[in-house]
């Protein structure tokens, strides 16, 4: 079966994941840095367009609405799990966002229709986005308190749209 517009932007966000992680591994200096920070944005950004357009385009998959999601979480926590190895998060601060993410995966598997994104949900994405952006980047020392309230925020939307999704199901 041939793969879509909206499929091959999906899977092109996958491939972006390991050449951040490869780009911050062999050099998390300041410019490797801004590097994947600008990675990370364009794949995030490609999120809206495969959704756009496979709406748009009539495109809509069960092939993309698995993936999807997954490319998504995997966009999110494999930058999240360098930041653990740099001591910039803790690590139960992953983990709670790798258990509701997990957990709500799981829970969406089972259900005979898949909901849309709430508004937490996506209040969700955008916090998350956030907070990896500002996490990546090598911001002088000052920045440090915001960008741990950003995360700190991040972590309680994806707590709260998990609860929500799960008591709206």
């Amino acid at each position: 079966m041939p793969l879509n517009l909206a499929t091959r932007i999906t899977l092109a966000r996958l491939l972006v994941i390991p050449v951040i992680v490869a780009v911050l591994s062999i050099d998390p200096s300041s410019q490797h840095r801004w590097w994947a920070v600008g990675l990370f944005l364009a794949a995030a950004l490609t999120d809206w367009l495969d959704g756009y357009l496979a709406r748009r385009l009539n495109q809509v998959t069960d092939l993309g609405k698995v993936l999807d999601p997954l490319v998504d979480k995997l966009l999110i926590l494999v930058p999240l799990l360098l930041c653990i190895e740099w001591g910039e998060v803790p690590a139960w601060s992953v983990a709670l966002i790798l258990v509701r993410e997990l957990g709500i995966a799981s829970w969406r598997i089972h259900q005979s229709q898949i909901q849309g994104a709430s508004v937490w949900g996506k209040a969700k994405t955008v916090s998350q986005i956030l907070a990896v952006t500002l996490l990546l980047a090598p911001l002088p020392a000052p920045w440090h308190v915001p960008t741990m309230m950003v995360y700190g925020g991040a972590i309680a939307l994806t707590l709260i749209s998990g609860w929500t999704y799960l008591r709206s199901s």
